[in-house]
């Protein structure tokens, strides 16, 4: 059967993917099981994928692998193309400021960049 994607992913540079590949191999193939059903299902359960409240358009992407809690930040571009920007291991109740702050750089390095071309 032919898969139908709802959304486009996208891993900007190497953010993310530097991250993914420091994790095991149950998170990994969480983080790519959750990946895949939003880029497949129309309407993701929040509980996966996220607006970040108080941002202009970033998204939370949310993987929990036994006790242990992941996120990545996301942005749309062009519709239905998503920009995987970060990704970190959620130790507190509270999104580390340092990692909202790299997301909101990243994109901004992207919009940038894509302006330039």
């Amino acid at each position: 059967m032919e898969q139908h994607f709802s959304r486009e992913i996208f891993y900007y540079k190497q953010y993310f993917l530097k991250f993914f590949n420091e994790q095991t191999e149950d998170v990994q193939r969480k983080f790519d099981w959750v990946l895949e059903l939003i880029s497949t299902i129309d309407r993701v359960p929040k509980k996966f994928f996220q607006h970040m409240e108080g941002t202009v358009g970033l998204y939370e992407i949310r993987v929990e692998v036994g006790s242990n809690i992941f996120r990545a930040f996301a942005f749309f571009d062009e519709g239905k193309l998503i920009i995987v920007a970060n990704g970190f291991q959620k130790k507190t109740q509270k999104t580390p400021p340092s990692e909202l702050e790299l997301a909101k750089k990243i994109k901004k390095e992207y919009f940038d960049e894509k302006r330039k071309k």
